[in-house]
């Protein structure tokens, strides 16, 4: 059976998309799944990320390319024979580059952290999304815990067309630094951070299965 597709997408740089796009690949792997990362990206950090895990680890135990934007879809059809999911990181822009990323997901998520501009910047992509026929949903990221402004973010997210998956990652140190190690936060980090790598895992993979 093929693999399913996550392309993690925001036009709005510095909204973590790599640190989502990592952490649920490194879960992801500690459950059993083979994982695939694509990176779209020119920046290239999520390939960054794959070469400091392998010199750390040897076997970064997950597979990795990179593609152009109009290669998505021969790299996703060649992935999905050997991976149970396939994750695109995407560059962060809104256009017709977009576009082969979005038909190949089974599921797409926009990250949003903790402010207004990165919630209006969401708009593009959502509006791109519908065009494609394809639901989207957004994972609030860099969530400052207790704060008015969070939960007003939330409130507003919450209000839009698009799903809003409960489990949120907070504003932790954690995330940063186990990105520059090559790691996954769940390798590394607190208690408090697995749990929430590991209520936003369940909840992605639920929606790719249900």
């Amino acid at each position: 059976m093929a693999g399913k597709v996550i392309a993690v997408v925001q036009q709005k740089g510095g909204s973590g998309k790599t640190t989502l796009a990592v952490n649920l690949a490194v879960a992801c792997t500690r459950r059993g799944l083979t994982v695939a990362l694509l990176d779209t990206d020119p920046q290239g950090s999520l390939g960054r990320w794959f070469m400091a895990r392998r010199e750390r680890l040897g076997d970064p135990g997950m597979e990795f390319s990179t593609s152009s934007a109009w290669g998505v879809s021969y790299e996703c059809e060649k992935l999905k024979r050997s991976a149970d999911i396939v994750i695109i990181d995407t560059p962060p822009k809104v256009d017709a580059d977009l576009r082969p990323a979005l038909r190949e997901a089974d599921l797409i998520l926009v990250p949003v952290a903790s402010s207004h501009v990165d919630l209006w910047a969401t708009d593009g992509v959502l509006d791109l999304a519908a065009r494609e026929r394809k639901a989207a949903w957004m994972v609030l990221n860099r969530v400052r815990q207790g704060t008015r402004l969070s939960e007003d973010v939330a409130r507003a997210a919450g209000e839009l067309s698009a799903g809003l998956a409960e489990a949120r990652l907070a504003n932790r140190v954690a995330y940063a630094e186990t990105l520059g190690q090559g790691l996954g936060a769940e390798e590394a980090g607190t208690k408090a951070v697995k749990d929430e790598v590991a209520a936003l895992t369940d909840e992605v993979l639920a929606k790719l299965n249900g």
